[in-house]
């Protein structure tokens, strides 16, 4: 099967670029594309605050209420920020371009740098976590967990690698049914306990204290909590992907994201501490809070696999968001330019792949354990909430539009929660891995402005502007010849129509051959004259290399045209069964400064 069925298969059809505005999304699949990654961190959330609280006794346990409700303040004031972003950049206001337009180069590539970051640690964590949800329900699993993990991976991937409108039209059903579950259990759960007919919790597990209760504790817990903010950006970076009235939709979607993100996130927090679950690493909270209430049965199944697939699918809004911020990032010249080319389905496909090898390689190396990725991933997030935050507040100080006061005042209490947030997960999780994102992020932006400069010196090499025009150039053509037959016979005659000086040249490996050779060189030969190199050691490259490089050196402009003959045999396998010669030499040729090498394929029946 050739590669091009392969990928038709896998991917689809091509579609055309006039295709494009209908791949936008309306508010339902809008909804379900950008909010699983929100809608997902509620099944982990509340555990990751547990499982700090926990090593200071259960008594701490009590403290998730709190911490729950400043979470939730939290959440409220970076969704109301955000709507003021989308009303500001209706055609797309992602932390990088806030940044950049309002704060400048550096601190927007800070931004993009945090949040490329934050994507990758979105799939590797949502992936780690759906399995985790799975492999509770059927400990069986536990072991191929990490197999597991890097096959779902490839599966988002794949289904993303389609095309945007079909993407949400696959993960569509899943965050809806996710929403619909937790909501139904949170709701039965809450009628029990009102009502007071469930059975009496079981006895409260009592856990030893290994650690005091200390302010650096509750803010370590809560640091940890706020992994239930990442993905609320999503919304707003993704706004050239509604249908119009773009900025009006994606304001419209992003309140839904937060009323339902609040409204699961508390629910479950409060649940867990009514019905005291205490976190255990074989089964996680989500798990033990469903199989209280629905009591191991069939619902308690369902719930288990609708957090696999909220969990899983929540990779879906990095795929929707890391290929536009890489396109974004290549459009100004800070990333290699391959990432803005749209692939067949009109997706940024190099963006897509790329994501997916680095959360697979995340997985394979933290052994697909959430809670070893958690501590690297708000850290990221949240230096992008800050630095969009503080954008809007010098853009509208700067431009004081109309109702530019109360939008400073939201925004600027954006910037300054969401700043002191920033410091406290940096500090509290810093000797727990945040050091890594902390030392990545300058790392990225220094590469993303070597790149810029890379670009920048290119384009200047190459400009027209004070050009004096191309100097004349001495032309020599050379074939380099291993044998005589049909293929250096068509190679010769190529030649010749480039130079009709051209000559053949020879390696001589063994006098025999070269004896052989010679002879038939004057009945087949074309009248093409052929110089003989001798290599005492056997090397093909040493001699022939010096030749050229003392043609090269004859003149500054001076250029040396080789060319190649190549037989291509006709089944791919069949290469296996001949050297690679020509390879080697056009590699050995690459980065020689006046030589234009030809191949010229002969292909072989």
């Amino acid at each position: 099967m050739k590669i091009s069925a392969v990928k038709k298969l896998f991917v689809g059809s091509p579609l055309a670029t006039a295709q494009a505005r209908h791949e936008r999304l309306s508010k339902a699949s809008a909804l379900a594309v950008f909010s699983s990654d929100a809608l997902s961190s509620v099944a982990y959330a509340t555990e990751e605050v547990l499982l700090v609280l926990v090593v200071a006794g259960t008594v701490a346990l009590g403290y998730s209420i709190p911490i729950g409700i400043a979470i939730v303040v939290l959440i409220a004031v970076v969704v109301s920020s955000y709507r003021q972003t989308i009303l500001a950049y209706p055609m797309g206001g992602g932390a990088y371009i806030v940044t950049k337009d309002n704060l400048g180069t550096l601190p927007g590539l800070v931004a993009a740098g945090a949040l490329l970051i934050d994507y990758v640690l979105t799939v590797a964590v949502s992936v780690a976590a759906g399995v985790a949800a799975i492999t509770s329900a059927f400990p069986v699993l536990y072991d191929y967990r990490i197999l597991l993990g890097v096959l779902f991976v490839a599966g988002v991937a794949t289904g993303n690698l389609r095309g945007l409108r079909e993407s949400s039209a696959l993960f569509a059903v899943p965050t809806y049914l996710f929403v619909v579950s937790f909501a139904a259990m949170l709701a039965y759960g809450f009628v029990r306990w009102l009502a007071g007919w469930e059975p009496p919790p079981p006895p409260e597990v009592a856990v030893e204290m290994t650690q005091s209760l200390t302010l650096f504790l509750v803010l370590r817990a809560f640091a940890s909590g706020c992994a239930a903010l990442t993905g609320v950006e999503a919304v707003s970076d993704g706004v050239p992907a509604f249908r119009a009235p773009e900025a009006r939709n994606a304001r419209i979607v992003l309140t839904w994201l937060g009323v339902i993100l609040i409204a699961l996130f508390m629910g479950i927090t409060f649940l867990a501490r009514h019905f005291h679950v205490v976190p255990r690493m074989e089964e996680t909270v989500v798990s033990q809070l469903a199989r209280q209430i629905f009591g191991g049965g069939l619902l308690y199944y369902e719930i288990q696999v609708v957090t696999m697939l909220i969990l899983i699918f929540a990779a879906n809004t990095a795929f929707a968001d890391f290929p536009r911020l890489a396109y974004f990032l290549a459009r100004d010249g800070f990333i290699p330019r391959q990432f803005g080319t749209r692939g067949d389905r009109l997706v940024f496909s190099n963006g897509i792949l790329i994501l997916g090898g680095l959360a697979a390689l995340l997985i394979l190396l933290f052994g697909g354990a959430t809670h070893a990725l958690i501590p690297l991933y708000a850290v990221g997030v949240f230096v992008s909430f800050t630095l969009s935050q503080a954008s809007m507040v010098r853009r509208w100080l700067s431009r004081r539009e109309a109702g530019w006061w109360w939008r400073w005042a939201l925004n600027a209490v954006g910037a300054v929660t969401t700043g002191i947030v920033m410091l406290v997960i940096a500090g509290t999780k810093f000797s727990h891995g945040a050091w890594m994102v902390v030392l990545l992020i300058p790392i990225l932006v220094a590469v993303f402005l070597m790149t810029r400069r890379h670009y920048a010196d290119v384009a200047r090499q190459l400009s027209l502007d004070q050009f004096p025009g191309a100097p004349p150039i001495d032309h020599t053509v050379l074939v380099l010849v291993g044998d005589l037959h049909r293929g250096v016979v068509t190679a010769l005659r190529y030649a010749q129509t480039l130079s009709s000086s051209a000559k053949a040249v020879y390696v001589e490996l063994d006098p025999d051959r070269t004896h052989k050779l010679e002879e038939k060189w004057g009945k087949f030969g074309l009248g093409v004259p052929l110089v003989v190199l001798t290599s005492p050691y056997r090397s093909l490259l040493a001699p022939f290399l010096d030749y050229v490089d003392h043609l090269v050196a004859l003149g500054e402009n001076h250029v040396v045209t080789i060319v190649i003959p190549e037989f291509v045999p006709s089944r791919w396998w069949q290469h296996l069964l001949h050297n690679q010669t020509a390879l080697l030499i056009k590699g050995a040729l690459l980065f020689r400064k006046g030589i234009v090498v030809v191949d010229v394929p002969f292909h072989l029946r």
